[in-house]
């Protein structure tokens, strides 16, 4: 699994809603054209954009097991995941090879962004030595 971090903290390019329509276009497109050449190669299994902070919700059980919603990540929060890849590769290192291509994803003025992606494996059980 490939988690897109975005981290306010480190970075030197202002958020995504002050780009322009045609800088957020051509993001985009990359994407697109990354979930197309995963496809294509026969690594895509699944992968999302995921709405900004500002709609995130922190859900935890209250009494009874009821719902209990509060806004979230919190004001203080730097970090947060930005989008996700479930890919399916014969290595551990081709999962680090897309992610670094992930990682070139054009920002403001078309430059790389070069943020962060987590490679995750996904475990089916747990580990033998555990």
């Amino acid at each position: 699994m490939l988690l897109m971090q975005f981290s306010a903290a480190g970075t030197d390019f202002p958020p995504i809603d002050t780009w322009t329509p045609d800088e957020i276009a051509a993001h985009i497109a990359f994407m697109s054209e990354v979930n197309g050449k995963l496809t294509a190669d026969g690594e895509w299994v699944q992968g999302e954009g995921l709405g900004g902070p500002q709609q995130a919700r922190i859900v935890r059980a209250g009494a009874g097991g009821a719902p209990v919603v509060t806004e979230g990540p919190f004001a203080e929060t730097k970090e947060f995941l930005a989008g996700w890849w479930i890919v399916d590769c014969e290595t551990p290192q081709r999962a680090v090879e897309i992610a670094a291509y992930i990682s070139t994803a054009p920002g403001p003025g078309g430059r790389p962004l070069n943020m962060p992606i987590e490679v995750h494996p996904v475990m089916s059980a747990p580990p033998q030595e555990m």
